[in-house]
């Protein structure tokens, strides 16, 4: 397919996004705002390995060239761009109901920000870096695995006592779905791709397969195609494939082997 050059639609919310943990921050709030209200938007896919997301047409919409990045044609062609500012902006606008979000004048309002702004400064970043060097650069360097792998090991123990005696992130008693859980879901799921053992998280494991069980955040995910880095399509992959079975192991070795190198200890709250 031949890849976008300029907006397609004429009205509604136009996105922008490719297969990320980023990308279904917006993906999945507009299913769920689609199936809870009627939303309709248009999507196109930005291939970030071609570097659709440099050329002019995008970074006229986003001046930081990444995606996702939003364009609200029913409101004069206004653009947005970064998850948290997405999510943020339709939930004001197109979730009246707070069925995602919470009042602004409530506790849960600042709660909510909170996790989402631990997520874009903490976990976002240094789940990034981890996939980085464990996964894509032909060096491996040990140093550089440990201490990504381990901080993003150190955040999940954060996550995880949250979410103890928890159903979602924010809200009154084991509290709601929401643009909280909706931050970090994408993130969680590709955990075991970052080097992460999820197991050893049974209370983020657990509110995963709770969110995974919602129609539209399903969909959302196969927005603009179905993922093969998640952690339940690793799994199945190892199980059919014995070579990519091997390579993981190996994969666990070297970051065993990083983490005994460095003096590394798991520790977090």
């Amino acid at each position: 397919m031949s890849e976008p050059t300029g907006l397609v639609a004429k009205s509604g919310i136009e996105l922008l996004t490719f297969g990320t943990p980023n990308g279904w921050k917006a993906s999945i709030l507009l299913e769920e705002l689609k199936a809870a209200y009627g939303k309709k938007y248009t999507y196109q896919s930005i291939n970030i390995l071609k570097n659709t997301q440099k050329e002019p047409w995008f970074t006229a919409i986003n001046p930081n060239g990444r995606i996702p990045a939003i364009v609200d044609h029913d409101r004069g062609g206004f653009a947005v761009f970064e998850g948290l500012a997405i999510l943020g902006y339709l939930t004001r606008l197109y979730d009246p109901e707070h069925r995602f979000s919470f009042p602004v004048d409530s506790e849960d309002y600042t709660v909510c920000e909170e996790w989402m702004a631990w997520q874009h400064g903490g976990l976002g970043p240094m789940q990034g870096q981890a996939n980085h060097f464990f996964r894509f650069v032909k060096e491996k360097i040990p140093y550089a695995v440990q201490r990504y792998v381990g901080e993003t090991e150190r955040l999940y123990g954060i996550l995880n006592a949250r979410l103890a005696g928890r159903d979602f992130i924010v809200g009154p008693g084991r509290g709601k779905f929401s643009i909280a859980d909706i931050n970090l879901l994408g993130w969680c799921n590709i955990a075991v791709f970052s080097g992460i053992d999820i197991d050893a998280f049974p209370h983020v494991k657990e509110w995963i397969d709770r969110c995974l069980e919602r129609p539209a955040v399903r969909k959302g995910i196969a927005v603009p195609d179905e993922s093969q880095i998640t952690n339940d399509t690793i799994k199945k992959s190892l199980e059919a494939d014995p070579e990519r079975k091997k390579a993981a192991e190996e994969s666990a070795q070297f970051l065993k082997e990083s983490k005994e190198k460095y003096g590394y200890k798991y520790a977090s709250p």
